[in-house]
């Protein structure tokens, strides 16, 4: 079972990016499914969360508005569109599989990051 975290680079301040998070070895077209990040010394950092039907989300402050989560669950991919992109938001992004909420312990699966990086 693997995760497969794709669509990360380098962008300036205000521009878009959109995260791809494929699922290989089993559906996870049931499961929730979330975003973190990690930037250099800090720890790993809840972004969003999408129910297994898509129908909910929920998001950490500092990106609500900005962010959006999404699935197609026929292509067993979660999405994280990302607009006006700050250089806070610079980090590695991992998807993660089966919790809900902010707190890493609850996902039990892991992708393998992908680098995002805002210059000013």
């Amino acid at each position: 079972v693997q995760l497969q975290a794709s669509g990360g680079g380098l962008v300036q301040a205000g521009g878009s990016l959109r995260l791809s998070c494929t699922a290989s070895g089993r559906t996870f077209s049931n499961d929730d499914m979330g975003w973190f990040r990690q930037a250099p010394g800090k720890e790993r950092e809840f972004v969003a969360v999408i129910s297994g039907s898509g129908s909910g989300s929920y998001y950490a402050a500092s990106v609500k508005g900005r962010f959006t989560i999404s699935r197609d669950s026929a292509k067993n991919t979660v999405y994280l569109q990302m607009n006006s992109l700050k250089p806070d938001d610079t980090a590695v992004y991992y998807c993660a599989r089966g919790g809900w909420g902010p707190d890493p312990r609850q996902y039990d699966y892991w992708g393998q990051g992908t680098q995002v990086t805002v210059s000013s």
